[in-house]
């Protein structure tokens, strides 16, 4: 704020506040350049084609047909490999929270020395960057078909973002607890059990509990790759046509991650 801007006016009333030259360049020139990506990028993404959708609306029109009755004959198997799924997703998420607590400590810049939360962060950073498909697929041909690399893929890629997370939130904390806590003579450890812990535990949980959300979903891609769970059957069923089948695996995929979302924000009122 400027001190031009900090003066008041005639009426007692303080300037609302101004940016400068160069703050108002910076905000051009970013989002100037956002602009340009986007508009260079239209080719790229070949939205020029999207009036296809339109004119090909008569095949359009019987897909959508078939979507709108969907099949519910099969429905044992269908809920069967939607609970699956969830027990996937749920033990990936489990496997993941314990992986990426010691991570997300070591990454944290204010309480890990520079010489481990580099080589931590590279870990991190590779974690995220390679996709379920590719680990799940990695770990099909380690251990077979079925729901362990589902498991398995989805407990080493959430590790990766709940790390990151989990350093964020400790990098975010009020130093006044851990430095009563020093205060002391405690040990380090002790510092993160009674300083930091209790700071970041109810942002941990509710991170944890956004990500079984997300795995819900993930989990039913994975089953495209023989990792278990309801997208075994989602792709089969696409692969012989069989839309109304698909209509009914979709909709019972829909109330699932409804009902996983409806009892995580219970949750997460109860401790945040």
């Amino acid at each position: 704020m400027t001190d031009a801007a900090a003066k008041p006016g005639a009426s007692g009333i303080p300037n609302p506040p101004s940016k400068s030259l160069g703050a108002w360049l910076l905000d051009l020139l970013i989002w100037g350049g956002v602009a340009a990506v986007l508009i260079y990028s239209i080719k790229a993404v070949d939205l020029g084609n999207i009036s296809k959708l339109f004119s090909n609306s008569e095949a359009t029109r019987n897909f959508a047909q078939e979507l709108l009755k969907p099949d519910f004959s099969d429905w044992r198997l269908f809920v069967a490999k939607m609970w699956e799924t969830v027990q996937i997703a749920l033990w990936g998420t489990f496997l993941a929270v314990f992986a990426a607590i010691p991570m997300g400590l070591a990454a944290a810049r204010n309480i890990a020395p520079a010489w481990v939360v580099t080589p931590v962060r590279w870990v991190m950073n590779m974690l995220r960057s390679i996709p379920d498909l590719v680990i799940g697929l990695l770990f099909v041909v380690a251990v077979g078909l079925g729901p362990l690399p589902g498991v398995l893929a989805i407990a080493l890629n959430t590790a990766g973002v709940l790390a990151k997370l989990f350093s964020e939130a400790v990098e975010s904390i009020d130093k006044g607890p851990v430095e009563g806590v020093r205060a002391t003579g405690a040990s380090k450890l002790h510092e993160i059990v009674w300083g930091v812990i209790p700071q970041v535990a109810p942002l941990w949980t509710s991170f944890a509990l956004y990500r079984f959300e997300s795995n819900s979903r993930s989990a039913t891609v994975l089953g495209l790759i023989g990792a278990g769970g309801i997208g075994q059957v989602l792709f089969d069923r696409m692969n012989a046509f069989d839309f109304r089948d698909v209509s009914a695996v979709v909709i019972i995929v829909v109330i699932a991650v409804t009902l996983i979302d409806m009892l995580s924000q219970a949750m997460r009122k109860r401790l945040l």
